[in-house]
């Protein structure tokens, strides 16, 4: 027993070797870690926040993924669009442009050939 008597004299002698003031600063810091110990034991019981916490995190993910998959379907949109537009012959939309152009200018022959094929179609839905 004897040397557990000669520490505790001699963490006495150290003890009363400190200012008020260290004294202080001492308590304040225990106070402050015993404070932050209180913070992150309440937040980890606290099951409300941890549940919000959760569904805030999927949402972000969510929300990223979709804005990706947004992303990424425009941009294969643009390319689909721009193949298409490399892989048609101009000569099919210049025919589609000569064929309107036709329309335009013989609109009275279009009228007659319509009127004909009209009168064929309904000559063979009324006859036996």
């Amino acid at each position: 027993m004897d040397t557990s008597q000669g520490e505790t004299s001699q963490e006495l002698a150290v003890e009363r070797d400190r200012t008020p003031e260290q004294v202080r600063q001492e308590i304040e810091q225990t106070r402050a870690e015993l404070g932050d110990t209180v913070a992150a034991l309440s937040e980890k019981t606290d099951v409300k926040a941890q549940a919000k916490r959760a569904v805030t995190e999927a949402k972000d993910t969510v929300t990223g993924k979709i804005s990706d998959t947004q992303e990424t379907v425009t941009a294969k949109k643009s390319e689909f669009v721009s193949a298409a537009r490399e892989t048609s012959p101009d000569s099919a939309l210049a025919a589609g442009q000569r064929v309107a152009a036709l329309a335009k200018q013989n609109s009275r022959v279009l009228t007659v050939l319509a009127a004909f094929g009209l009168g064929l179609a309904i000559g063979r839905g009324t006859a036996p």
